[in-house]
């Protein structure tokens, strides 16, 4: 693996320093120019939480990925820098989830050299978050996204982000991930038949202002000032968007498309358009 190559694969050809000016544009540039996505889930192909892989599929064959691959990859990237990284084990919507939500999600904390102060960095969960945030209870505004930090009664953090309809959140506490929980919960993920990844294809990337979102059929692009949103209407449609919004071209995505109707059918009615 070379530093290089993952530079040029987010377009960044600013400072390589341990410092938070590099942390910040590092973290811009990988969600401005890596999209979440789930396609390989959708498609049957096996996920791990190795870096290497991550690596590979990114950097080297130009896709996205999700929160197991894309933190990853982000986190061996910031240790080559020579940032402290420690990989943290998070709980999505843990206060309705519960223990089941736990190792569902990966992030990182992040110092730097001579300085106590620790960042939640996080490039994996669906672009929301620009830039790092300090571990300080906090609310931000990046834009089109509300979001903060809030410490809990029980030891635990949690990081949530609003885009107008309700606040997404995860939970986590400051010790270092147990790796083969990681595992264990990636491999869940994408094998258990009610798992969100298995039921929906999902891809995401955001811009510095705006956050684009497909969901099945539902393509949505959110901005400041209000939503816009379109039912796609065919599977060339859908490889379309993939291309030209999210910049992924893979193979055998038009033939989920009537799985990807009957889903939506089942969510909204056969009467959606």
């Amino acid at each position: 693996m070379k530093l290089p190559l993952y530079l040029d694969r987010i377009d960044y050809d600013g400072a390589v320093e341990p410092d938070f000016a590099t942390l910040s544009a590092l973290q811009e540039a990988h969600v401005c120019s890596v999209p979440f996505e789930n396609l390989d889930v959708q498609l049957g192909r096996p996920l791990s939480i190795r870096i290497e892989d991550a690596y590979e599929k990114i950097v080297t064959h130009g896709r996205g990925g999700w929160c197991y691959e894309q933190n990853g990859l982000f986190g061996w990237v910031l240790s080559e820098i020579g940032f402290g990284v420690t990989r943290i084990a998070a709980s999505v919507m843990r206060e309705q989830a519960g223990n089941a939500s736990a190792a569902s999600h990966l992030c990182l904390l992040v110092t730097m050299p001579e300085s106590e102060t620790k960042y939640l960095v996080d490039v994996g969960f669906g672009g929301s978050m620009l830039t790092p945030v300090p571990l300080l209870e906090a609310q931000y505004d990046q834009p089109p996204f509300s979001l903060g930090l809030e410490r809990l009664d029980d030891q635990y953090w949690q990081y949530w982000e609003d885009l107008g309809d309700g606040k997404f959140s995860f939970d986590f506490t400051e010790d270092p991930a147990c790796e083969l929980a990681l595992a264990k919960k990636c491999e869940s993920l994408q094998s258990d038949p009610g798992s969100h990844f298995v039921l929906n294809l999902v891809a995401q990337r955001r811009s510095r202002e705006q956050h684009f979102s497909l969901r099945g059929r539902v393509f949505r692009v959110s901005k400041v000032n209000g939503m816009e949103s379109q039912t796609l209407d065919s599977p060339e449609a859908l490889v379309a968007i993939l291309a030209n919004e999210f910049r992924l071209h893979v193979d055998g995505v038009a033939d989920l498309w009537p799985e990807i109707v009957a889903r939506h059918e089942q969510l909204f009615g056969p009467d959606t358009s």
